[in-house]
């Protein structure tokens, strides 16, 4: 199945597409793109999630930039609309992050949110 093309819901920093690009080179596989996620859970109600994938839903939306391939399921589209995901190294830990406006409130590690 082939993902639909579309509008990014968020913007990807310099240093998120620096470290796809780095990870996916340690794969050595040009299909795998990086998938973001909402489920629930997490102690704000929701959380993000983050996973290599090469398995395309029809539903999923496929967003290019600079050659950085991300898929975001369509559940997943609209609670990301408007968000900034970045890549992160600090005192507690390396990690992508994601600054969604819509968010009401967040942990303090950032993982989860709620609307």
């Amino acid at each position: 199945m082939s993902a639909v093309e579309q509008a990014a819901p968020f913007e990807l920093t310099a240093a998120a597409k620096d470290k796809v690009r780095e990870l996916l080179q340690d794969e050595a596989d040009d299909e795998l793109c990086l998938r973001v996620f909402v489920t629930g859970g997490g102690c704000s109600g929701f959380q993000y999630g983050f996973t290599f994938d090469d398995d395309r839903a029809e539903d999923d939306a496929l967003i290019t930039d600079q050659g950085v391939r991300v898929l975001v399921d369509s559940l997943s589209y609209g609670y990301l609309v408007g968000s900034v995901l970045d890549y992160k190294e600090g005192l507690e830990g390396s990690r992508f992050t994601v600054d969604n406006p819509s968010a009401t409130s967040t942990c303090g590690c950032g993982s989860s949110f709620s609307i």
